[in-house]
């Protein structure tokens, strides 16, 4: 793996977050998965850290450690999402409970050990849900932030507005006061918004593709995805839902896949109407330093090629 890109993912499975983890066990050639860390976000921590392990184990891979983080937001009450994930994080599939340990040491810690350990400028960190646990670290040992080679994250949103308030995305809306820590931290940022991921539907023939591989993970990715496009379905009233986290991985995969552009993020944090809005200075209007790489284009076919091929070497 001496040529693979090291990475740790930061999740809070979700369907798509499963879809994520999945992608990259697909793709141990180019990914050295250094460990899971969970947050609380789309359901409870308690259920994050158990859906990681299951989805580890799914794709016989309990090898990967998996490490429970923050319960709760930086500065706020939690808010989830079961109304889009179901009750567990991951319905659809009838799935064991996992077998495979939870490790005993915090997130945050494993995060700040192994940033530090590893050679500077080697460790990318993947977010697929609220950033806590990073913004706890870099606040615990701000001396990680210029050891991260780069961060990438599934979060906010600018044309597309948001969707879980007008103007807000639901992994930044979690913990706005994360994602202001991140943002302000100098770490190189690549946002994948959904901008870009309400353009990657889960098409019924896509998701027969993925069925057809035929493997427990394969067969169990379908019935999630069947389960998960519902709530998009009738909220867009399109053929399949956005398939937001694995953007995340696609991008560490195939880079050509998107197209975007440097600007300033700011996180707003104390308005009412607007809490959690990701502001891009997407026309570079206020002269303020970018702070971030912006997705805003992707080649969808290509990434549900990507992600199906990669499922089927699971």
């Amino acid at each position: 793996m001496s040529n693979a890109r090291k990475i740790i993912i930061d999740t809070d499975p979700g369907q798509d977050d499963a879809a994520a983890i999945m992608l990259a066990l697909g793709s141990p050639e180019e990914i050295d998965l250094l460990g899971i860390t969970t947050v609380a976000g789309n359901v409870p921590l308690s259920l994050t850290a158990r859906n990681a392990r299951i989805v580890c184990e799914l794709c016989n891979r309990t090898d990967v450690k998996v490490y429970a983080g923050a319960e709760r937001p930086v500065a706020r009450p939690l808010v989830t999402a079961e109304h889009v994930h179901g009750k567990t994080g991951l319905d659809g599939p009838v799935l064991a409970e996992p077998t495979m340990p939870l490790q005993e040491q915090h997130a945050v810690d494993f995060i700040i050990e192994t940033l530090l350990a590893e050679d500077a400028g080697t460790v990318t960190l993947c977010t697929l849900g609220p950033v806590t646990n990073i913004a706890l670290a870099l606040t615990k040992s701000p001396e990680i932030a210029p050891r991260i080679r780069e961060l990438v994250m599934m979060g906010g949103g600018f044309f597309e507005g948001g969707n879980i308030t007008p103007a807000a995305e639901f992994n930044i809306y979690v913990d706005p006061e994360a994602a202001e820590i991140v943002f302000r931290s100098g770490i190189p940022i690549v946002m994948m918004p959904l901008d870009v991921t309400h353009r990657v539907l889960t098409h019924k023939a896509r998701v027969q593709k993925i069925r057809e591989i035929g493997s427990p993970a394969a067969i169990a990715m379908a019935e999630m995805l069947e389960f998960f496009e519902r709530f998009d379905i009738e909220k867009y009233g399109t053929d399949g839902g956005p398939l937001h986290d694995p953007t995340v991985i696609a991008y560490l995969l195939r880079p050509e896949l998107f197209t975007g552009r440097d600007c300033n993020v700011e996180i707003e944090t104390t308005s009412a109407l607007t809490a959690a809005m990701t502001v891009v200075d997407w026309w570079q209007v206020t002269g303020r330093e970018h702070n971030a790489k912006v997705m805003r284009h992707i080649d969808d076919q290509g990434f549900f090629d990507l992600l199906t091929d990669r499922l089927a070497r699971i």
